[in-house]
């Protein structure tokens, strides 16, 4: 082969790794441009909620009285002369949510470290898949089971007239929660490299103490986002919490009937004529129960995980 030839293939080869260099770029370019856009839509739906719900609650607001409407204890919607305090609706939703987190993420994270550091490798997998399973169930199902089981033993246990209370919705409501916080605290806790622990273990450590102390503690903004994540599914529900609470607008109280927010919505809004104060005040409860939720989001990501990052 000639120098000729030698040049004429090497000028081919340069070619074509350019050619396929700018197919490459191309493919690249393409995938940016499509996540750019997917998530230009997903910012765009939260605006188009966002303004929606200022939009449609703002009115119902100004027109009560921000006072009157936050801080009154009365609800009454159809009354003669309507009353739309929702006072009760955010204490019982602060209170529901509480309890759940308080019930649920101790349960949930201890499963996830036993699942991942201590329980053997087959009836680990049965206990995933049943989580799995737990996760797929349709939120109607857990009112429905929570209303023929838990309201009557509520009832019989503590001698009510009725079961359905915020006590029996804190327990559906933490049951609801485990899988979120189960599965996400697994895949942090999964995911700690193995020296970590082997190191603390060198040291002297417990078991025990290495799973709390060392995988748990490099886990920590997983397990944040567990809770993040167990806290809106808790704080968001509405079809399983209506089955069990009652839906009665009381100040809450662990015995007692009472109405979430989200339910409050869900039981008035079929019936509520398009424009009246009635259906807006309700668009307004959507827009604290969005705002309520923002913000403790927020505190969860920004103080937890803040906090977790600074140890």
């Amino acid at each position: 082969m000639n120098n000729t030839e030698t040049v004429t293939v090497d000028a081919a080869a340069a070619a074509g790794a350019k050619e396929a260099k700018e197919k490459l770029n191309a493919k690249e370019t393409f995938w940016q441009v499509l996540f750019l856009i997917c998530g230009i839509i997903a910012v765009g739906f939260v605006l188009a909620i966002s303004i929606y719900l200022i939009i449609s609650g703002i009115p119902a607001i100004h027109k009560i009285g921000i006072f009157k409407f936050m801080f009154g204890t009365k609800w009454a919607s159809t009354a003669a002369e309507p009353s739309f305090g929702i006072l009760p609706f955010i204490l019982t939703s602060i209170y529901g949510t509480a309890g759940a987190v308080v019930i649920g993420v101790p349960i949930g994270l201890m499963t996830a470290v036993f699942l991942s550091k201590a329980a053997p490798k087959k009836f680990a997998a049965v206990i995933k898949n049943c989580v799995q399973l737990l996760a797929g169930i349709p939120s109607v199902v857990y009112g429905l089971v929570g209303m023929i089981v838990l309201v009557p033993s509520v009832q019989k246990a503590f001698h009510l007239a009725s079961g359905a209370t915020l006590l029996a919705a804190v327990i559906v409501l933490a049951i609801m929660i485990l899988p979120n916080i189960i599965n996400v605290s697994l895949t942090a806790l999964d995911a700690v490299p193995k020296e970590y622990e082997e190191a603390s273990l060198a040291l002297g450590a417990t078991r025990t103490e290495t799973f709390f102390k060392i995988s748990v503690h490099a886990a920590r903004s997983g397990i944040a986002a567990a809770v993040v994540l167990g806290v809106g599914r808790a704080i968001g529900e509405a079809m399983a919490i209506i089955m069990v609470s009652g839906n009665v607008a009381n100040m809450p109280g662990l015995l007692k009937s009472v109405r979430f927010m989200t339910t409050a919505i869900a039981s008035e809004m079929s019936y509520a004529a398009v424009g009246s104060l009635q259906r807006n005040a309700l668009f307004s409860i959507g827009l604290v129960l969005f705002v309520f939720i923002m913000l403790i989001n927020v505190f969860l990501n920004v103080v937890i995980k803040g906090k977790g990052k600074e140890q």
